[in-house]
């Protein structure tokens, strides 16, 4: 009976062996260098380069639209004319004041210079004289200061015409002819946007912020590396131009953790609209970039590994990927070499140690050619 069951137990060890030194059938990858082309949306609010809001510097009642809503307009264009008639009357008492400081002025000199005469003979008292320079210092200030409330006069008739501060597009306004408008008014008359070029705003967490300037060492350099980015509108469509971030904050917000970043964009056309809102679409390129399907992957406590193959053999590597990913692929930063080959699926399902055999297109195993 003792040599019967030993004879069992060395047969039933032998089928063990050989159903353990089955290779089991997995498609095979062999990793090697391939160019890849990422992209990330990020939600965006556009503005105008300049959306300034017109307001009147003098008070009146406006006597001339000059601009239609909607139109395009230039720096310097009258938009609104305000009653010219209390600030043009003020402005020709101005010029007669200057022209009776100038005539002061001239008669003072004329009475200084009779009087050094006088003083020099011993005529007249050195009070006489000291009188009579103070005279005309006083008729020089009389005339700076009639000067400058010419100037003034001036200032304010100019103000009457309320001119476009920049070149843009003339928003929407609701003051017409003898509307009574001010300096104090609350609302602005009319704004000018200057939509030639337009700025998307949107934000980054703040680790991918501090990502970028850790690996190019300074904000310049990382607004340096950034290709020109895309701008997905509204409705879907992919926006004609191409866009460069130019600015990175220098702040986090506190309530949400991210740092805002500006891209701008041209906008010659006028296509896109102030206060909309849009996806910028950042492109990451990777040349020759070592890129593995995420089936040959699995997670374990938030690392990834993937199973190398090594003389047949199952090995679990863990691997370092890039943070950016297209949802069927990795590209792998390190952990395996060009030429490593791996399980391209179902790694889930594997463990460690496993011998496995590359899987053909008809599900035969593949052997080894001699």
């Amino acid at each position: 009976m003792g040599l019967i069951g030993l004879f069992l137990a060395s047969c039933g060890n032998g089928n063990g062996d050989r159903q353990a030194a089955a290779p089991q059938e997995y498609p095979l990858l062999e990793v090697k260098p391939e160019d890849r082309s990422l992209s990330v949306k990020y939600t965006a609010v556009l503005e105008g380069r300049q959306d300034v809001e017109v307001r009147p510097e003098v008070s009146g009642l406006i006597t001339k639209v000059c601009v239609e809503e909607g139109a395009r307009v230039k720096k310097g264009q009258v938009l609104f004319v305000i009653n010219q008639v209390p600030y043009q009357a003020a402005y020709q008492k101005a010029q007669a004041s200057v022209a009776t400081a100038e005539a002061n002025l001239a008669n003072a000199k004329l009475s200084l210079d009779g009087k050094e005469e006088l003083f020099k003979e011993k005529v007249i008292s050195d009070y006489e004289l000291r009188t009579a320079r103070n005279a005309y210092a006083s008729a020089e200030a009389a005339l700076l200061q009639a000067k400058a409330e010419l100037r003034d006069a001036e200032n304010n008739l100019s103000y009457t015409e309320v001119k476009s501060p920049v070149d843009g597009v003339a928003g929407m306004t609701s003051y017409r002819i003898g509307a009574l408008v001010g300096p104090t008014m609350s609302d602005a008359l009319i704004s000018v946007s200057d939509n030639s070029q337009m700025h998307a705003y949107f934000s980054l967490a703040e680790k991918q912020a501090l990502e970028l300037t850790s690996k190019y060492g300074s904000t310049d350099e990382a607004l340096n590396s950034f290709a020109p980015i895309g701008l997905e509108l509204s409705d879907g469509e992919m926006y004609g131009e191409k866009g460069k971030i130019d600015v990175i904050s220098g702040l986090v917000d506190k309530t949400t953790g991210a740092v805002s970043l500006r891209a701008s964009f041209p906008n010659s056309d006028g296509r896109l609209l102030s206060g909309g809102s849009a996806n910028v679409i950042l492109t990451y390129d990777r040349p020759a970039s070592l890129v593995i399907p995420q089936g040959a992957t699995y997670e374990l406590q938030n690392k990834i590994f993937t199973y190398k193959v090594v003389d047949g053999t199952t090995v679990s590597t863990p691997i370092e990927v890039f943070k950016i990913n297209d949802g069927k692929e990795y590209i792998v930063l390190s952990g395996i070499e060009e030429g490593d080959t791996v399980v391209a699926e179902g790694a889930g399902l594997l463990k460690a140690g496993t011998r496995v055999v590359a899987m053909k297109e008809n599900g035969a195993k593949q052997e080894d050619k001699k």
